[in-house]
């Protein structure tokens, strides 16, 4: 079909082609991906849409318009199916590091959207976002533009505004920040709702309330400007996994348009050329490349004063103030199909820090390298730490990750009846728990069949027996042994588990280093890490079972 490319449209994927200035592999994959629709689909650029769109820039202290602006803008905004006139990409995820010009896009983005070049009446514009400040900040740089001496006048023929609002006189668009109670929002009639920074999202409740009030108006669209950030789990990882689909995996995008800017991998950061990949504002700010200049220096000598700088500035999650169990990049590969581990033999490891908050269990399985784990807890919901946890526990329970106990404790019943079950299914060989934990449990436990006494089918384990497994679980995670399945819980408490170096004396410059490590929490009352620490513990046993599955003897059956 070969659909001609708008100039501004062009001009980005110039840029990206001719290595211009450093792009990401995401960058060169989206210019691949849009450049086949264009020649495959039959859709068009509204060219004069679009000039009027830029020609709003005027009206912001804009020094220009960037390149990735117009080429994001002119996709997201002005691009339509030519059969239905609906937009192609009618939802935007957009990551760039911090001082690219989010919300001045946002907010440029928010004023084409509701003026009569738009040409859909009463097309709102709803800012979203978790703090008021957030959600406010593009309609204080609206209005901020609207109020310089030399344009108010104008301006105000065409917009009305106060401090809360900002409204289009003859569309009737209203531009309005909206924050994270999504209590009263069902009325909405959103056009477009645009959320800021939603690498602060645990769940999607607010998303939910928001995007379920669009579609009352013609072309409704979604935008999500963000950073990186440290909450997992949430929608940030959500449209980062379908964003991979689609660039690298050739899913269908179902209209998103994944605009992402990062360095590819941490050591791009030393070489000062490669941060445009992250921030494609950058070449044309000369004054930010100065102040990352001196963060970077910062950074370098003592990651710990700005572990924001890799985050936010480079999209690249930083773990430099917490030694992590791995990169966020092993723990996803987890996310594998489990093979039908019916009746195979397995160690079980069992971890809670208080029988009132959160407790886990882990089967432990081995194929060779591959290590198979099946994982489930339990949440007190009486525990004091709930209001504290940031990740959807709600949705985790839903899919049966998690069991929710509506009781003043998780009694030891819940853990036992689990095992009971999974014995059904499985050889559970041995198990193993913490041996301050075991007082707890062991009647419970003895009653169906483990004991450590009697039946020595339980392992009491020690800081010792950490350490030892400690490197295997780092091997583990270095070649990709793990599979896990689809469990979010899991990855979330790893990713809140860090190395505590053992034989340490805190606060001197030259205290003992052993080179062994146990595990802690990265942050003691709002992540939890129970159900990593089930699966070391089910692995200080793992020399137990077999090292690889025998194959099952193949028999001919004859009938006479």
């Amino acid at each position: 079909m070969n659909c001609r490319i708008n100039p501004h449209i062009q001009e980005w994927i110039n840029i990206v082609e001719n290595h211009t200035y450093a792009v990401c592999e995401e960058q060169e994959l989206l210019v691949a991906h849009i450049k086949r629709c264009f020649e495959t689909e039959n859709i068009y650029t509204d060219d004069e849409q679009l000039e009027h769109y830029i020609g709003l820039a005027k009206y912001f202290p804009f020094e220009t318009v960037f390149p990735w602006q117009k080429f994001v803008i002119g996709l997201h905004d002005c691009t339509y199916w030519r059969d239905s006139g609906l937009p192609r990409w009618p939802d935007l995820f957009c990551e760039l590091g911090r001082g690219a010009g989010k919300d001045g896009t946002i907010a440029w983005e928010s004023v084409c959207l509701m003026s009569p070049y738009n040409g859909i009446r009463e097309y709102d514009v709803d800012i979203c976002a978790n703090n008021e400040d957030q959600a406010m900040r593009p309609v204080r740089d609206v209005i901020a533009a609207f109020e310089q001496p030399e344009i108010i006048k104008k301006m105000k023929r065409f917009f009305y505004w106060t401090k809360e609002q900002v409204m289009s006189l003859k569309n009737r668009s209203c531009m309005k920040g909206r924050t994270n109670s999504p209590k009263g929002k069902d009325g909405l009639r959103s056009g477009i709702c645009i959320f800021n920074e939603i690498h602060q999202y645990e769940d999607y409740a607010n998303i939910n309330v928001f995007t379920t009030g669009l579609g009352k108006k013609k072309h409704p669209r979604r935008s999500y400007y963000t950073t990186n950030g440290d909450v997992r789990e949430g929608p940030l990882d959500d449209l980062l996994e379908t964003s991979e689909e689609i660039l690298r995996g050739g899913e269908p995008d179902n209209g998103l348009l994944p605009f992402i800017c990062k360095l590819n991998k941490k050591e791009d950061v030393h070489d000062e050329a490669n941060w445009p990949m992250a921030n494609p504002s950058l070449p044309y700010l000369p004054n930010l490349l100065e102040e990352i200049r001196k963060e970077y220096r910062d950074w370098k000598k003592n990651p710990d004063r700005l572990p924001a700088f890799m985050t936010k500035r480079m999209n690249i999650p930083d773990s430099s103030s917490e030694i992590k169990v791995t990169e966020w990049e092993n723990i996803m590969i987890t996310k594998r199909d489990l093979v039908d581990l019916a009746r195979w033999s397995c160690t079980c490891g069992i971890d809670y820090s208080k029988i009132t908050d959160f407790a886990s269990v882990n089967l432990h399985f081995r194929d060779g390298d591959l290590r198979y784990d099946i994982n489930h807890s339990w949440l007190c919901l009486q525990s004091k730490d709930i209001p504290r946890m940031k990740c959807p526990w709600k949705e985790w329970a839903k899919d049966g990750h998690l069991t929710l106990v509506d009781d003043v404790e998780i009694h030891p019943s819940y853990l036992t009846d689990y095992i009971t079950e999974m014995k059904r299914q499985y050889d559970i060989r041995h198990l193993a728990l913490d041996d301050f934990r075991y007082a707890l449990l062991s009647n419970a436990l003895r009653e169906i069949g483990f004991d450590a006494k009697t039946y020595k089918n339980i392992k009491l384990v020690r800081p010792m027996d950490i350490m030892r497994v400690a490197t295997v679980i780092d091997s583990c995670f270095t070649n990709h042994w793990f599979i896990w399945g689809d469990n979010p819980l899991l990855r979330w408490a790893t990713n809140n588990t860090k190395l505590i170096r053992s034989g340490r004396k805190p606060g001197h410059e030259n205290d003992a280093d052993l080179g062994n490590f146990v595990y802690g929490k990265i942050e003691g009352k709002s992540r939890k890490t129970d159900p990593f620490m089930a699966l070391a513990a089910s692995m200080t046993i793992e020399d137990l079972l077999p090292m690889a599955r025998r194959k099952k003897p193949k028999f001919e059956v004859y009938t006479y």
